[in-house]
């Protein structure tokens, strides 16, 4: 079959491997549309996977083609949405709940081969099955917003609060859905990308910049994300938090990024810092929400390019052109 491998740090590329074959409590995946992530580009830098060469991917649906001999919840010719999330369900943590720290932790797509490529392989109990009136194609997109359920899990989002969002391509506009969804006062979106800017205007934006202080609220924000991983945006959001406001770190930063606190200032104003870690015991919802319509497939993709030019994908992407990309084998 065809696949994108990254083979080492800074090369991608795309190469006939062999054919998956299904564990048994594992299906073979007919890929319909593989999403490139932030992630991806941390492999690629050489950071996250635990070795290369890897086949990338984690954001990816399909229908199932093949299943294992102990497989009896899907069949052949299903429809599903893959959660790329491996644990070991024996670690201090899978035991007390939070899985998405496991300290085997592996992802498909991370660790193992994932979802660019023709098939991919998965355990069946990471399979969702998708309604009819949900396109195969779109569904890449509900394992991102699995993990943006997971950051609003974090947040403890109370009604009439408002937010402010650093960033708005993919993962910040799926911030934004969600926040508009659960009864946020207001919702800002500061970008210095003006197409994407635009896209969040389009969705429907309270105020939106490419600074914060062109927007009127003196007095901070109750709930600051931030969903680039710069650590400009980042510094820049701490400040923004208004007492007894949380701060998100909900987009993935690199290994070396820094950024200073004001430990007084947490402790006399009782501000919350917390993170957002991948997916946990949110990928179901997000998947009931994505069939619901929380999000617009033709807004949110705004390139279907084909595996083959995988490399060039990835370069699109790394360049900030776009929303969310995804690539169709």
């Amino acid at each position: 079959m065809k696949a994108a491998v990254i083979e080492s740090v800074g090369k991608a590329v795309v190469a006939e491997v062999p054919d998956p074959t299904p564990g048994p409590r594992e299906v073979v995946v007919e890929v319909a549309a593989c999403g490139l992530c932030g992630t991806d580009l941390h492999i690629l830098q050489g950071e996250f996977a635990p070795k290369l060469p890897i086949v990338p991917g984690h954001e990816f649906a399909g229908e199932v083609v093949g299943v294992g001999t102990q497989v009896t919840e899907v069949s052949v010719g299903d429809r599903v949405a893959v959660d790329p999330s491996l644990y070991c369900f024996e670690c201090r943590y899978c035991r007390t709940g939070h899985n998405n720290l496991c300290e085997r932790w592996a992802a498909i797509g991370v660790t193992t081969a994932g979802g660019a490529a023709t098939y991919a392989v998965a355990p069946v109990a990471n399979c969702v099955k998708l309604p009819e009136h949900v396109r195969t194609q779109d569904a890449a997109l509900v394992e991102p917003l699995s993990c943006a359920v997971r950051g609003y899990d974090v947040l403890r989002s109370r009604l009439g609060a408002h937010v402010l969002i650093y960033g708005s391509g993919t993962m910040g506009l799926m911030m934004l859905e969600l926040a508009k969804r659960t009864g946020a006062a207001s919702v800002d979106v500061v970008d210095v990308n003006p197409a994407r800017l635009e896209t969040a205007r389009r969705l429907g934006v309270s105020a939106s910049a490419a600074n914060p202080d062109e927007l009127d609220r003196p007095q901070g924000w109750d709930l600051v994300v931030d969903a680039t991983g710069n650590a400009a945006a980042i510094q820049d959001g701490l400040d923004r938090v208004a007492k007894a406001g949380t701060f998100l770190q909900f987009g993935v930063a690199d290994y070396a990024t820094r950024v200073t606190i004001d430990p007084y200032r947490i402790y006399n104003q009782e501000i919350t810092i917390t993170g957002s870690m991948a997916v946990l015991h949110s990928f179901e919802r997000a998947a009931e929400l994505f069939a619901n319509g929380v999000l617009d497939p033709d807004i949110f993709i705004s390139d279907r390019i084909p595996l083959e030019r995988y490399p060039e994908a990835l370069e699109q992407f790394a360049a900030g052109v776009g929303r969310k990309i995804v690539v169709v084998p």
